[in-house]
């Protein structure tokens, strides 16, 4: 049998992996800043391609946000 769609912990879910994504994204930053110019030219393209992936998965947790909102507020009315 299927799982219940259990919403209650969605938004705080998604508010953990922004936490988390930024800090990695904020770690990655730091490294490369003090470290960029000892690493290979590659490795620091695909550092900043991960980074530019994970400022995207932010925004996308933070439309899953604005989503969760709208569906509470419908099931209120």
């Amino acid at each position: 049998m299927a799982n219940p769609d259990n919403r209650a912990d969605n938004v705080e879910r998604l508010q953990e992996a922004i936490h988390n994504t930024m800090d990695n994204l904020h770690e990655a930053e730091d490294f490369l800043a003090a470290h960029a110019d000892e690493m290979h030219s590659r490795d620091v393209q695909n550092l900043v391609a991960k980074n530019d992936r994970r400022r995207r998965a932010i925004e996308g947790f933070r439309e899953e946000i604005r989503d969760e909102a709208h569906d509470a507020r419908k099931r209120l009315h």
